[in-house]
């Protein structure tokens, strides 16, 4: 806690004789007196009579100080800080010396931290006008939990895996990353943000800083410590204690001769980029207990007793790292793990508008991006965001379409040759138009940076020291003229003790640049360089060296030369070389080599047995390549401008022959990597196995609609069906999981899905999925998730029960939930249920507009209570289907009176299947009259109907009120005489009948006469009739035909199909 000047007035106890420990901690002081306006307040520490010897830490030894102002200043996070003090001592001069001191220190504190990071470098032309971060700055989606499972893609293409389960993420604000979340109340200490390389963890660690540092965030915080472990890894000395550290990074804090001021304060510490550590940290052997900030020893012990909490047990730390680093730290020394997932679709657009003000040209760059989904994933990741901006801004301002990049190696390729220009123009104070000559120029800066982005790769170094330039005959004493043509692409950085070190911009660029090296290497014919890289160096073609890269490639199980795989391919395109002349010596022609390169990628994922028809029988097997490597080399092939692979597939499926699960992977991954979004994948088109479906299952990522019904998957398949909700450029907006066993176990998946911000699901079908109340308890609490935009569930044909009901109607009271179409026949519910949904459908935050609870035992009990709430205000609902719920005329009054309240907006209600019987129907006519009714679709088919209620419906018909345009009495005994009824209906002037459905009511040709009179008529609007199913004969056919014929007839549809009567007729 930051010591404010606001605590309430205590007296501390003394202790009669002193121990040799002395406990302490951000309690055991006073608060600070203060010297500026806001708040004042001091008072005198409590000495010991005897000095303890070890200072041990807690938070309950102290008092609080006396509050000399008799009233506590504001809190807020925008409260301006005050003095801290450490020591309890009387206000004398010699303390307001001290505290002078601090103040002085803070503030300096404060301004350096400010200017380190309130520049965002962004170009390498006038370094004195930077981009202010906050003017740049997009808020990146930062999740609190991580992903799971091993990764084992090259990191930038974690992004684009389509197969990665996720716990359920909570976005959170940078910060906001030591806060808890809401329900929560866990202290939070430590904190580890992890992510991909370039995805943006410095870049919110100072946006952090420059929050805290301009007062507008985090102002109980007194010291935020920054602490880059590339500059760490510098300090050789083994004799070093926190607070020498804290020196060398921030000599602001040289002043502070008394080290015990920082225990009076708040403090942050952050680490950042645990990943390009050297240092040793070693947590599971005690080499050296420190509890004083004074107490030297090795950097690495020092860090781990910080994170330990042995020092300074009440600050608070955060460390950041890639994925494959942050195990360095266990587990039980870690708060609260965060991850950054970069940006998503709507902060990409963001990002582009802020970084291209023109608006003009920020929406063909959009636009453009958005067609190659290959770019427009990877621009997850800030980094390419940037590079892909500087060069489509530069490419369109030469107005020259064909270059515009469509894959990853043109556009780093045009990033080069962009960046190599702004050096001339700074360096050489000329900017060159000719490309060739512009390479030329730069030849040999460009070819030493290439060759040690390959030494360092093949080590698998992203920091390198003076030693590993001078290895590439870079002249360290000259290294700004690289990084001149390198803010962009290299960068230089002193940072401790103006020791410097050196970087590429991104790892995507060192992999670039190495791929051209090994190219460079290739076309020159040296191959010494390549010794490491190849197996033999004599007579080696094109296709053998692009080979032995897919070797090596497909060696690697983290994928770490996945890109640089990708680049070497598309670097060997002639398109592409032809925009590297000028460093290259000439042309390779290679179209034939990447022909045959292009068959043996083929053939790594194929079956070896089956040649020339390239039918893809085996892959993934135990002698396969693994999943992500067959990702990557697919996305090779585009890189490669290759489609045959695609052509094929193609073949395959219309053929409609067998797909084996090898196929299948390839077509999903195909479907993945498609510049189109599938409008609908139906799984059950593609003949294949159960294990073929579940290798297609991913393809879910990219369509619209899945309809994965009928497909024996289980709860298993619902991790990747989850998996691409969650996935931030998933476009997934209707699913069909129904009539597969999934089990509650499958739901609970699918929910963890539906919270997450990424999820874009409207429509979720799980009709006859094995479920029971268990799964209605995670869709309740998913529903209520502010991220949940679910708007139509069908859990139809599962045991749900009364208690499952009751789940769901809290979450359809909940102001989150924007579930409007429920529907739940069949689900093993009773009058019960009908009380909670009741309930629910008042509540002023219910948004259902249909509700299906057909064949249930709702009973007459159950109707009455739903009834009640369709006569309520805030009910918005207007469909309401309640066929065989065990009902009788006696529901029908509640409903009559609902119909003809003034709130009712029922328009379709579906009373089929029960038994009303004619009193129950005149019930209903009675509402039908009404002018408040505002029903349009009455549905009573089997409702034990004869000729008695086709009276009183025929009167509510010709009702200036009525509103009824559907009406469905099939399935009843009307015959003859109820029609004729009906027919004189159909003639009023006020009738708005359109669809009149009549089968099976035993009717005869004489029905036929009144209907033909009716049709005939001038008023009537009917469009459809269907009397299947009666014996109409020929005679009535004839009188329906003369009908049709006349000129005010409006009959658009006629069905007159004659079958067996249904058994609910055979009497």
């Amino acid at each position: 806690m930051s010591l404010r000047g606001d605590g309430d007035q205590t007296h501390k106890p003394e202790f009669p004789v002193s121990s040799c420990v002395s406990m302490k901690s951000d309690w055991s002081m006073d608060r600070p007196p203060v010297f500026s306006r806001e708040s004042a307040a001091s008072d005198s520490k409590l000495k010991s009579p005897v000095s303890s010897c070890v200072s041990m830490k807690s938070d309950r030894s102290m008092d609080r100080p006396p509050n000399f102002r008799g009233e506590s200043p504001p809190s807020g996070s925008k409260q301006r800080r005050t003095l801290p003090v450490s020591v309890f001592q009387p206000f004398t001069g010699t303390t307001r010396s001290k505290a002078g001191v601090l103040k002085k220190v803070l503030q300096s504190h404060e301004s350096s931290l400010k200017r380190k990071v309130e520049h965002i470098c962004e170009g390498i032309i006038d370094p004195e006008n930077q981009t202010l971060l906050k003017n740049i700055y997009t808020e990146l989606y930062i999740t609190e939990g991580e992903t799971e499972g091993v990764n084992k893609e090259h990191e930038v293409q974690q992004i684009e895996a389509a197969h990665r389960r996720r716990r359920r993420d909570t976005p959170i604000n940078c910060n906001d990353i030591f806060k808890a979340s809401p329900g929560q109340e866990k202290h939070i200490r430590t904190v580890m943000t992890k992510g991909v390389a370039g995805i943006g963890k410095t870049v919110s660690v100072h946006k952090f800083i420059l929050d805290w540092a301009e007062g507008a965030a985090n102002q109980d915080v007194d010291f935020i410590f920054l602490l880059p472990f590339r500059g760490m890894n510098l300090v050789k000395d083994e004799g070093y204690s926190l607070h020498q550290l804290l020196l060398d990074f921030h000599p602001e804090l040289q002043e502070l001769e008394d080290t015990q001021k920082y225990e009076g304060c708040k403090m942050i510490f952050i680490f950042d980029g645990l990943d390009e550590s050297r240092i040793q940290l070693n947590f599971h052997i005690q080499e050296q207990k420190l509890c004083d900030v004074t107490q030297t020893s090795s950097v690495g012990v020092v860090i781990t007793n910080l994170i330990q909490g042995n020092l300074l047990p009440s600050a608070l730390v955060w460390i950041t790292s890639r994925p494959a680093a942050a195990n360095q730290i266990p587990a039980q020394h870690i708060s609260q793990l965060t991850e950054v997932r970069g940006f998503n679709d709507p902060q990409k657009e963001e990002f582009f508008r802020k970084r291209i003000r023109d608006e003009t040209q920020a929406n063909k760059i959009i636009s453009h991006m958005k067609t190659s989904r290959s770019l427009y994933i990877m621009c997850h990741i800030p980094v390419f965001c940037w590079i892909s901006a500087t060069v489509l801004q530069e490419v369109l301002l030469q107005d020259d379409s064909k270059e515009i990049p469509r894959t990853l190696t043109e556009m780093f390729t045009h990033f080069l040759i962009i960046q190599t220009n702004m050096k001339n123009q700074k360096y050489d104070e000329r900017s060159e138009m000719d490309r060739q000559k512009l390479l030329q120029s730069n030849k040999d800066v460009v070819l030493k940076l290439a060759n040690l982005a390959f030494n360092q790769l093949e080590k698998g170094n992203l920091l390198f020291y003076e030693e590993d330039l001078r290895e590439c005959g870079i002249d360290v004493t000259a290294a700004s003229v690289y990084s001149g043509m390198c803010t962009e692409i290299f960068k230089e950085e002193s940072v401790f003790q103006q020791k410097k070190i050196y970087c590429f911009v991104h790892l995507t660029i060192q992999d670039f640049l190495a791929a051209f090296w090994v190219f460079y290497c290739y076309v020159k014919k040296n191959m010494e360089e390549l010794e490491t890289f190849l197996t033999r160096q004599k007579k080696v073609s094109l296709d053998d060296l692009l080979k032995a890269a897919i070797d090596k490639s497909l060696q690697s199980e983290n994928g770490y030369l996945d890109l640089f795989l990708r680049f070497l391919l598309g670097i060997s395109l002639e398109s592409n070389q032809e925009l590297l002349q000028g460093l290259l010596p000439q042309t390779e022609s290679s179209s034939e080599s990447l022909q045959r390169t292009s068959q043996y990628i083929k053939k790594k994922m194929i079956n070896q047995n089956k040649p020339r028809n390239m039918v893809l029988t085996k892959l993934f097997g135990k002698k396969s390549v693994s999943t992500e490597r067959a990702m990557n080399l697919l996305l090779c092939l585009l890189e490669m401008k290759d489609s045959s692979l695609h052509e094929e597939i193609d073949v395959l499926v219309e053929s409609g022959k067998n797909l084996s699960p090898a196929h299948c992977s390839v077509l999903a991954y195909m479907i993945l990597v498609s510049e189109d979004v599938l409008d609908e994948f139906d799984l059950r088109k593609y003949n294949t196995d159960d294990g073929g479906r579940e290798r297609l299952m991913i393809a879910v990522r990219n369509c619209r609609k899945a309809r994965l019904g009928g497909c024996n998957l289980t709860a298993s398949s619902c991790k990747t069906v989850a998996a691409a909700l969650q996935s931030p450029d998933s476009h997934l907006t209707d699913l069909d999981l129904s009539n597969n066993k999934i089990l509650d176990s499958g739901v609970e998946h699918i929910c963890v899905g539906l919270e997450s911000s990424c999820c874009k699901l409207e429509t979720l079908r799980l009709q006859s999925c094995s479920l029971s109340a268990v799964s209605c308890s995670a869709l309740s609490l998913a529903l209520r998730s502010n991220s949940t935009g679910l708007r139509r569930l069908d859990l139809s044909f599962n045991n749900l029960q009364d208690s499952g009901m009751k789940l769901l109607s809290t979450a359809l009271e909940d102001p989150h939930c924007k579930l409007e179409n429920l529907r739940l026949y069949g689900c093993s519910l009773s009058a019960v249920s009908c009380s909670a949904l009741s309930s629910a459908l008042r509540s002023n935050s219910s948004r259902l507009r249909l509700l299906d609870l057909s064949s249930n035992n709702l009973q007459d009990s159950g109707v009455a209570l739903l009834s009640t709430a369709l006569e309520d205000p805030h009910c918005k609902l207007e469909t309401l289907l309640l066929q065989s719920c065990s009902l009788s005329a006696g529901c029908c009054s509640a409903l009559s009176s609902a119909l003809r309240s003034n709130s009712s907006r029922l328009r379709l209600l579906d009373l089929s299947y029960n038994n009303l019987q004619d009193s129950g129907v005149k019930l209903l006519s009675t509402a039908l009259e009404d002018p408040h009714c505002t029903l349009e679709n009455l549905q009573l088919q089997s409702c034990s109907l004869s000729a008695g209620c086709c009276s009183a419906l025929s009167s509510a018909l010709r009702s200036n009120s009525s509103h009824l345009r559907l009406l469905d009495l099939s399935i009843n005994n009307l015959q003859d005489s109820g029609v004729e009824l009906l027919s004189t209906a159909l003639e009023g002037p006020h009738c708005k009948l359109e669809n009149l459905q009549l089968r099976y009511c035993k009717l005869s040709a004489m029905s036929c006469s009144a209907l033909s009179s009716a049709l005939r008529s001038n008023s009537s609007r009917l469009r459809l009739l269907d009397l299947s199913n009666n014996n109409l004969q020929d005679s009535g056919v004839e009188l329906l035909s003369t009908a049709l014929e006349d000129p005010h007839c409006n009959l658009e549809n006629l069905h007159i199909i004659y079958m067996a009567a249904p058994e609910i007729l055979a009497t």
